[in-house]
Parts: structure tokens; C-alpha cells; sequence
């Protein structure tokens, strides 16, 4: 049986334990294939050189993270554009719009997001979408990129059942991660009748883990604990789950 871990910040410091532990933990617990979004040009060597270290394992995304947009967002990009010309990688992501914690820059979000959408079309990748507090905005864009046959992964999808389905006839697939466990949440009423070929696993870990690990940082091998959740509310084996988001993984990543 192999999990598949399709957003996960495996090179945080805020990880209390190390890399190579990490991946041995969540290894023990079927995660084998994880994918790393970067969120800045600081980060991008951490991604890369993990991808480096575990090949066939780690599997890099370049992006700029729309919290990171700022005065300098263009240089960002050129730098991080750069590198995608020069390194093998899986998505253009994390990126997207986050109007949570400060709009000063939501013009440059934009641009931002649909430069890096453009990046993706022109090299036939898939991205990794950042949405928070801007779910209306995120799609009147994608709309309007309609041409450019952009796909790839809503991460960290937390939204209604029609919002689901909207993402999905857009050609997305909705990444669910441990909100999914929590009692408070309205996301297995919204996924009910959201067949699982839409669907893959993630754990953004450090952050949002699942029920009984809130309060703790979250890892890889907390995944299994989403999946079992996941399951169980469709009724199906872990093994099935599992073999049906591992295979949406492969047909997103192209391996």
C-alpha cells in the first residue's frame, strides 16, 4: 500500500524531528512519495535539495507563495523562474491568493498568480493552489486563464460542496487534509458525494494536523490518519483509498 503526501513542508524548522526521521516515520506508516512546495526564493534550495538527497521520494515544486508577495515580488519570480529552467520539478506551486492576514498586496497577488499559472501552461505542469479568504477571486482568475489549460491541486480544500464542484469542472483535483478529521468542520457534509477520483491526500505538514494530533506539529505520518478518516466516511478499504489518491497523484505529476 503507498500513501501519497501531495503537499508537505518536510524542510520546516519547525519539525521537532529530522528529515531523515521524518520520512522513516511516515515510511512506517505507508507515505512513501512526498511533494514539497517551496514558499520564497529562501526556500527553494531546501525543496530542491531534498528532492537531491531522496530521489524517487522528494519531489520539488517552485513557487511564490502569495503571503511572500511583497515589494519585491518580481525579483522573486525572475529568481525562482530561473531555477525551474535549470531543475527537474513536479508543480509550480505553492502559489495563489491569501487575503487573511493583510490585502496590501492583492493587486500584486494577482499578477503574481497568473504569471506563475502562465509559467505552468507554457511547461505543461500542473500547480499547487493557495486559496484563503479569496475563493471568489482565485476562480474569477482561473476563469479567465481558461486557455491556458491550467490544472493541478486546490490545496488544503476546507470549502462547500459547491465550491468542490466548481474547482473540479475547472479540471482540479482537491487536496484534503487534516481539517477533514476536525469536529467543527463542515467538510465531510461538502465532500459526501464527491467521488474519490477527485481527490488526493496531503498533510502541509507542519502545519493543521489531524485529529488526536492537534496542538502538535504536524508531519508525513500523520497522513494515514486522514486517509483512515477518508475511508471510512466513504466506505471504502484504506487500501482502496489509498491505491485510488496515489493513482489521481500519478495521473496529476505525470509519475
Amino acid at each position: 500500500m503507498i500513501l501519497t503526501d501531495t503537499h508537505t513542508h518536510l524542510y520546516s524548522k519547525d519539525s521537532p524531528f529530522p528529515v531523515d526521521e521524518l520520512i522513516q516515520r511516515a515510511e512506517n506508516n505507508h507515505v512513501f512519495r512526498f511533494f514539497l512546495p517551496n514558499i520564497d526564493r529562501e526556500t527553494c534550495s531546501d525543496v530542491l535539495d531534498l528532492q537531491n538527497l531522496y530521489p524517487g521520494k522528494c519531489f520539488a515544486m517552485l513557487g511564490l507563495h502569495p503571503v511572500h508577495v511583497k515589494e519585491d515580488y518580481i525579483q522573486q519570480l525572475n529568481y525562482i523562474e530561473g531555477l525551474i529552467g535549470v531543475h527537474p520539478i513536479s508543480a509550480i506551486g505553492e502559489i495563489g491568493l491569501d487575503l487573511y492576514w493583510d490585502q496590501t498586496f492583492i493587486k500584486e497577488q494577482k499578477k503574481a498568480f497568473e504569471l506563475q499559472c502562465e509559467w505552468a501552461s507554457s511547461r505543461n505542469l500542473p500547480i499547487s493552489i493557495h486559496c484563503r479568504n479569496a475563493f471568489p477571486e482565485i476562480l474569477e482568475i482561473l476563469k479567465s486563464l481558461k486557455h491556458l489549460n491550467v490544472r493541478g491541486i486546490f490545496h488544503c480544500f476546507t470549502g462547500t460542496e459547491e465550491e468542490a464542484k466548481q474547482i473540479i469542472d475547472l479540471g482540479f483535483y482537491l487536496g484534503i487534509g487534516g481539517v477533514l478529521t476536525y469536529k467543527n468542520s463542515n467538510l465531510k457534509e461538502s465532500l459526501k458525494d464527491i467521488d474519490l477520483k477527485h481527490l488526493v491526500l496531503e498533510t502541509d505538514s507542519p502545519y493543521l494536523p489531524p485529529v488526536p494530533f492537534r496542538g502538535k506539529p504536524n508531519e508525513s505520518a500523520y497522513l494515514i490518519y486522514i486517509a483512515e478518516f477518508l475511508a471510512q466516511l466513504k466506505n471504502v478499504s484504506l487500501k482502496e483509498l489509498a491505491d485510488i489518491t496515489t493513482e489521481n497523484s500519478r495521473i496529476i505529476f505525470g509519475h
